[in-house]
Order: structure tokens, then sequence, then C-alpha cells
């Protein structure tokens, strides 16, 4: 489901109830560009991280930052209503949605959950083992936290005591402090339910209470912007401040040595209080709507701050005047986007201008990745002399549609933006991520030559070569410019229409424009025409209705216009026909946008829905209704994601494109059919809660460690997936590449001068050979009591390995012998299979035993390769004397059967890989 703004109503729950996951060709995947909200933010400090979480609030789910570069942790799974209120502790992220409050481990599973309250929580404090809550009947419960029950409920008369503000003091056991509409103050005994006291200093409603570092102090905010300072211990008024800004919505006091206090106000202004000089030490505009946290990160010169605006920032205290500047910012679009574009050819940049004036560029990689071009207007300049939170008499109108193309993005401007009401194109640099210099206005309309002030730009369009802009105008006129220059360069007809321009299409080649207006006009010009001479229409097509927008696909030369009866034509550019009709919404159309192949047309319209029309067969494979009416949409560049802004709402929304990922089959749907609902996309997948999950897992409730165990627990990949499937042994290629070239290697090695021998030889253990260093203690016996001789153990000259082969003779256990080979290396290995000849100290059996080995490591599948090479080997070392043994032959064929029934099952596979790389191979040429 989507995140919802503050001011907006959720959604009913007749309707979440029915609505769908994802459509036949589009799945929910996430929203972007969502930060925070009104509802205060908390932060956590991991010490195992050793850095400070951010836990902001963006509707039905919250996000996790860190504090160090505010990168995403991860995303809460979906509440049932909107969250009214956080708070965290050492063990939970606490929330209270839907009149119940939810505890999550490490912010992403559900641990305990309390239901009881009759209204919406609204404060939240965990008190060591409790947690208490106060919902909107202003009565106050304490839970226990292990055992989800009521341990108090306190109810208060609203008109006597309307609880506001709840704080802990430090070392006041068992005692919390509640701050009231009335302006009082209460000290609560939870464990006797008793008021210790009520304190009384400032009239005004009581809106936040932060307890001081210093122990019996807490700083009280008001209403009317007082702060005051009170001893609870003595009822003493220590100090007294007061801000003329507005009520004092968040304070917090500096731990890193100042004694400054942060007070955040309802107009976006932060003021900083030093405590011994008893004056305002500075301020500082933080946001452009009210500031609804203001937290000092423990022992850090930073505090953090968020706002319904939609972004948080971290601001630093190392200015020389001991004021603040701004660290870091995370922000999205302060008001709905109105148009939205991938740019590039990876797919992975979306352009966003929305009713905020401003230009934004949405990472669908990484949030990091964000950035903000700036605010439109008149006189940057002007403007930045200015504090930017101010109001800007010279900023510009919200940008209702842009255009961009990425040739010569690095050497001028390459996006281009038409405002609402005004008559000004404004240039913007995707590289150098900034507004551009130019204000494109034809000399018509200049003021000094202007006859009517009503005028203004409706479409737009930027040629594929990057160089020139086409500007229409509800006059009907078009004109070009150069965006390198700014300079006029042509007009097309005197004027091109006669009523208002709907839309612009240039070919790749720039050997056509394409403009239609509200009458029903398609007209084609030439693109080049002389500077003087107005451009005259090569070809008029009338259309039964006025055009309300066009959008082309200049790969294929189609172009789709949008009529005002709500039907949707497919022009062809060359021959300048009507190919396809589509008719089937009931609304005004917003916007069209065709996928990379140009094979599907994707339609959105004022009715709620979002309709897919294939081209090739004229026949709608897909439709579906959103929340709000979707008012830009595009798909990007590799059709992974369709993208879409609705109205109202302040994210792009990401839809995955199943037909990549899964066997979709599409089938015609009637346009008129009634489209199913589907609910857009949100920050995160819905998880399975943590006691389903651990009741599948048979763990209990109350064994942690073995749920840590669980979440620690690796797995380990078998050694052999299947014994069907032919398994290779891991090991490095030069463990049995080597072998086929060893005599090579070895000439090449050989050294120039023979090793000279060290003047005294040290004494070395015998050490069996290979990788692992390994004493040779198996010749060797004990000696006798009395004796002092060795005797032999065996009179032959077999090696390990040999020793190993005759061994299994008995017990046709190859394991073994397997194992100890593929531990040696290949010089090793080619010493060992060469000496199991008779004539250099083996046997026929060793022999034997050797060829059975070979045919056991084929019948598992296990060591492919080894297998290969080592066989290679030895029938490269002993093939003449092979042939003398008739008991050596017959093993030799049933290797040989073996070999070849293996390596067909692979010769197979490869064939036909080769086969269909080649047939793909000769279809794309």
């Amino acid at each position: 489901m989507t995140h919802l703004r503050a001011d907006e109503k959720p959604e009913s729950e007749e309707r979440r109830s029915v609505f769908k996951e994802s459509s036949c060709i589009f799945r929910r995947n996430r929203a972007l560009g969502y930060v925070s909200n009104h509802v205060p933010a908390v932060t956590r400090y991991i010490l195992r991280r050793r850095d400070t979480l951010l836990i902001t609030c963006i509707g039905r789910s919250f996000q996790v930052y860190t504090a160090n570069h505010f990168r995403l942790l991860h995303v809460s799974g979906l509440h049932p209503d909107e969250i009214t209120a956080l708070a965290t502790d050492r063990l939970h992220t606490y929330s209270a949605s839907n009149k119940c409050i939810f505890a999550w481990r490490a912010g992403k599973h559900i641990r305990h959950v309390y239901r009881g309250h009759q209204k919406d929580v609204h404060l939240l404090l965990p008190f060591g083992t409790s947690l208490i809550a106060i919902d909107r009947d202003n009565v106050l419960k304490v839970w226990n936290i292990p055992t989800e029950d009521v341990y108090l409920e306190v109810p208060f008369r609203s008109e006597e005591f309307q609880i506001t503000a709840v704080a802990h003091p430090p070392t006041y056991i068992n005692k919390i402090v509640l701050g009231s509409q009335q302006g009082q103050l209460k000290i609560l005994n939870i464990k006797k339910n008793i008021v210790v006291c009520t304190l009384s200093h400032h009239k005004s409603r009581i809106t936040c209470i932060e307890p001081a570092p210093a122990l019996d102090v807490v700083a009280v905010g008001h209403g009317d912007g007082a702060i005051v300072l009170v001893n609870l211990k003595f009822d003493e008024l220590l100090m007294k401040f007061h801000q003329d800004w507005g009520q004092v919505t968040k304070l917090s006091f500096r731990t890193d040595g100042p004694p400054i206090l942060v007070s955040a106000c309802s107009n976006g202004y932060m003021a900083f209080w030093n405590l011994e000089e008893r004056k305002l030490a500075g301020q500082v505009q933080a946001h452009e709507e009210s500031v609804t946290t203001a937290i000092c990160l423990p022992s850090e010169p930073v505090v953090f701050t968020t706002s319904p605006d939609n972004s948080m920032k971290t601001f630093i205290f190392d200015m020389p005047d001991g004021g603040a500047r701004q660290l870091r910012i995370r922000e999205g679009h302060t008001k709905p986007p109105l148009c939205i574009r991938f740019h590039g050819h990876a797919g992975v940049s979306i352009l966003s201008s929305g009713e905020d004036s401003t230009m934004r560029v949405f990472s669908t990689i990484s949030e990091s990745l964000n950035k903000s071009m700036g605010r439109a207007t008149y006189n940057p300049a002007a403007t930045k002399k200015k504090n930017r939170f101010q109001f800007d008499k010279f900023g510009m109108p919200p940008i209702l549609e842009f255009t961009s193309e990425t040739a010569r993005e690095k050497e001028w401007d390459n996006i281009a933006a038409i405002h609402a009401g005004i008559i000004q194109t404004t240039t913007w640099s995707f590289n150098k991520n900034r507004m551009g210099q130019h204000r494109l206005v034809p000399k018509q309309f200049q003021n000094k030559n202007r006859t009517d002030f009503g005028s203004e730009t409706t479409c737009i369009v930027l040629t594929h070569c990057g160089n020139f802009v086409i500007i229409g105008y509800n006059t009907g006129d078009i004109e070009r410019f150069n965006i390198q220059s700014g300079l006029h360069r042509a007009t097309y007809g005197t004027p091109g229409h006669k009523m208002a321009v709907r839309g612009l299409a240039s070919d790749n080649l720039n050997q056509t424009v394409i403009s239609g207006c509200s009458e029903g006009l398609l007209k084609f010009w030439p693109f080049k025409g002389k500077l003087l001479k107005p451009v005259a229409p090569v070809a008029v097509l009338r259309l039964a209705d006025g055009i309300s927008l066009m959008r082309q696909h200049r790969e294929s030369s189609m172009l789709a216009i949008g009529l005002e009866t709500f039907k949707v034509y497919v022009v062809d550019m060359h021959t300048r026909v009507i190919v396809r009709k589509f008719v089937g919404h009931t609304a005004k159309l917003n916007d069209l946008t065709f996928s990379p192949d140009s094979r599907w047309l994707i339609t959105a319209a004022m009715d709620s829905t979002i309709k897919v029309w294939d081209i090739p067969s004229s026949y709608m494979v897909d439709h579906f209704r959103v929340q709000t009416p979707c008012i830009s949409l595009s798909m990007s560049p590799n059709g992974n994601f369709l993208a879409t802004a609705h109205v109202g709402l302040l994210g792009i929304y990401l839809w995955a494109n199943k037909t990549l990922f899964n066997q979709v089959s599409l089938r015609s749907i009637d346009p008129l059919e009634p489209a199913p609902y589907v609910g857009l996309p949100t920050n995160v997948c819905v998880a399975m809660e943590l006691e389903d999950g651990m009741q599948e897992l048979e763990i209990d409730d109350e064994d942690e460690s073995k749920l840590g165990e669980l979440v620690d627990a690796k797995y380990e990949t078998p050694a052999q997936l299947s014994e069907e499937l032919i398994t290779l042994s891991g090991l490095a290629a030069s463990r049995w590449q080597n072998l086929l070239d060893l005599e090579l290697i070895k000439q090449r090695n050989k050294p120039k001068a023979p090793p000279k021998a060290p003047k005294q030889a040290p004494f070395f253990l015998p050490t069996v050979s290979g990788l692992e260093l390994r004493f040779d203690v198996q010749n060797g016996q004990k000696e006798e009591e009395n004796s002092r001789i060795r005797k032999a153990s065996t009179l032959n000259n077999l090696t390990a390995f040999g020793q190993l082969l005759e061994e299994t003779s008995d017990s046709q256990d190859f394991a073994p012998a397997v194992a100890h080979l593929t531990q040696l290396g290949p010089s090793m290995v080619d010493f060992e299979i060469k000496s199991l000849h008779p004539e250099a100290g083996g046997t026929l059996l060793a022999m034997l035993q050797f060829l059975k080995l070979i045919e056991f490591m084929f019948g598992t599948n296990l060591n492919f390769e080894l297998a290969q090479s080592y066989l290679s080997v030895f029938l490269r070392s002993h093939g003449l004397g092979l042939t003398e043994s008739p008991e050596l032959v017959k093993a030799l064929r049933s290797v040989a059967k073996v070999q070849q029934e293996a390596w067909q099952r692979v010769e197979e596979k490869l064939v036909y890989g080769t086969g269909v790389v080649a047939a793909l191979r000769n279809f794309a040429h």
C-alpha cells in the first residue's frame, strides 16, 4: 500500500482487503522519494555498530538510516493504518498504529503486539521493562513489555489535565513527568499509582519535556514560545526563554561539552540558547515547515532534525561563532511531482519535477544517489543571497513538463522545462546538476513587443542530437531555439496553428517536425528552414477531435496521440497515417508512454486506471485501477520498471515488469471491463510476523538465544547437490591442467646452474609428500626394550598412495585414496602415478586398483575433471605396458565405457548450447 501525506486520509478498510498485489504485467515494487512526515523521529545508539540509527516515519511504515552517511538500512513492514507515534529502547522499536502498539526487533520483525487502547496512541515512552502509552482518550497505560499485559491504567479528565507530553528524568525511580494542555506538570509514581506533586510555572499548553544532563532539571516547551527550565526537586524556576516565532515543537540538550539548549519552532527555525550566559547564542532556519524532530546526538556536536516537508537533516556545530551549519540532507519533493521521465540508457535515474518548482533526480539503485537540481528562479544570483526558506519573489511557477536527451549532456544544458502560466522556458544541466542560464522567449513575446499577456508555453520537445529545443505555445506559435546558445533559430508557420499547440515531436534525423493542436490538426513540417522566413507545412492530417497530448517513440517512428474525447491514436510518422485506434478511458488522459521495444502503449487517465495496449494486435492486454489518478508515467529504457506519479502523493512508484522474470500469458481484455484495484507500491515487501516464523520453527518465545543462533547460522553448500549431476572438484585449474604439460614446465623452469650445497647441512625429519607438512613415522616401529636395531616393515617400494590402492582390493573403499591424491601437487601426482608400474617399484595390483579408482570417480560423478586428467597421465605413462596384462585390458575397457557415457552427457549439453548461441547470433545479424 502507499505512504500517504500527513493531511491525507487512509483508504478504506474494505478497499485494502480486496486489492491485488499485481496486474497481469506489472507487479508492485517500491516507492521512491519518501523521507519523513509529521510524526517525530527517534534515534537509537548501537554499540556494536558504533553509530546512531535514525528512525523516521513515512506513513504506514518507518525507515531506519545510519547517522554517519544517511544510508538506508531497512524499512519496516506495513502497519494496519498510519503510524501515530514512535519510540525506541535498547531492544525494540515501538510504533503505534490503529489503536495498537507494535514492538519490532531489528526494525523488521514484530516481536510483541499490545492491544487494548480505545483510541489512537499519540505518546510512547519505554521505561525499563515497561512501556508507557497515552491515547487520545487521555488514558495512560503501563504495559509489561515481555508479557504484553497492562500493569497500570490511569485515566485523566481532559478538562483538568489533558496530557500532551511525557518524559522520564534520570535517577527518578518509577517516576515520570507528564505535561498538560493546561500548562501543569505532574510527577507520577507508576509503581504506587500516586501523583507525587503538581507543578505550574507557565499557563500555556505544554508541547514537549526534555530532561537535562543536570540532575532534577527538565526543560519544558510551551505553545506560546516560552521555554522554562525547572528544578523538579525544589519546584524552582531556574531560567526562562521565549521564542518569538511560535510554539516550541522540540527541545534537546547538547552533551558534547558546551551548555547549549536547542529549541525547534513551528515555522522551521531552530534556536540555540546558551545556558551559562542565559541568552540566545544563534539561530538557523532548518526546514520549510515545522521542525517536528530536533535531537542532539550523544557526545557529538550534531543535531538531527526532521519535518513534514519530507526531509531530514543533520547540523554540525563547527562555525567560528559557535553556530551550526548543515552537514547532511536527505529530502524528497515537498509537493507532489507533476512530470517524471527516465533519463539515460541504463534506466537507473528518474528525473522529476513537482509543484514545488524543483527538479530532482531519483535513483532506482540507492537513495544515496538522489540529487536535487535546485528550485526554478528568475534570478538565481538574487535567490542565492536570500535564505532558501524565505519567500522568494524571484521564484518561478511549478514545472509542468520537461524533455531531456543524453547527447551532449556534458557540453551544455540537456534538459528544457516549461512552467505553469508563463512564457519562459528554462534549461537545466544533468551533468552539472543545476539550472541553466538560458530563459528561452521568442521575440514576439518579449516585454517590449508583447501585446497578449495571457500567452504561455504548452508543450516542448528536444531533438535527438541535443542541439535544438522546439516549443509550442497556446497562441499557436511554434519556435525552435539552439539550447547551447539560447538563440532563436526557426519559426514554423505564421502562426503554426490557430489554436493552442498541444504536442510536438521530431524524428531521429532532424528531418521532420510534427505538431498537433486542440483543433484536431496534425501538421508535418520540414525541420530545416530559412532563418527569417517561417517554415511551411508539407502535410496536414485532420483528426476527428482535438488533441490533448502527444508522445513519440523515435526508434520506431510511432506517434501516440491522446484526444480530448479520451481516445488514443497511433500514427506512423513516415507514412503519415493512423495505424491504431484505442478506446477505453472514460476521463481526461494524463500521460502516455511506449515500452522500449514499442510493442506496448501504456496510458493513464483521470479515471484512476492505467491501461496497456498491445500495438501489433491492437488489443488491450492489461489494465488496473489505483488509489489516486496517475498524473505522469514513464517506462525504463531496459523495460525493467514502470514509474508512476499520482495526484496528491509525494512519492514516485515503481512497478516491476513481470514478463522479464516470469512466464506471462497475455490475452485480449475488453477495454470497457471494470479494472481490478491494485494497491500502490511501498518501500518494502510485507514480511511474515516473527511470531508466525518462530511457531513454524518451533522456537520458544522466551528463548532468544535460539533465535540469535538461527539468525547467525550460515548455509553450507554440500559437496554434491545431486548424485546425478556431474560435479567438478573446485580445485585451482593449475592443480590438474599442469599435469598434461608437466615435462614442458619442468624443462622451462630448469635452473641454469646447479644448486650449491650448504656448508653444513641441517638435520631434517622425513616428511610425507603433499601440500600439508606431515612427518613420515609410519615405517618406523617401536623399539624393543633391549634392542637398538630397526626392522623394516615391508620389502616392497610402494609409495603411500600405492599402499592405499592395494588396501582397496579388500575393502573396495576408494575414498581415502581419492582424498590422498587430491591433496598432492601436480609434480607429486605425476610421480605417484608413474611409481605404480612394477619397474618403478609398484605392482600390477596397484595399477589394476588405480583403474578401478578412476572408474569409481566416474561412477560417483565427483571430481570429474580430476578423473580425466589422472587417466590421461596414467595412459601416457603406462600405455604400452598395459596390453601385457589381460586383467588390465579388461579394466581399461570398463573404464572406457564409463568414461564415454559421462563425456557423452557433457558433450550433448555443449553442442546444444553452442547451436543455440550460433542461431541467436545469426538471427541478430
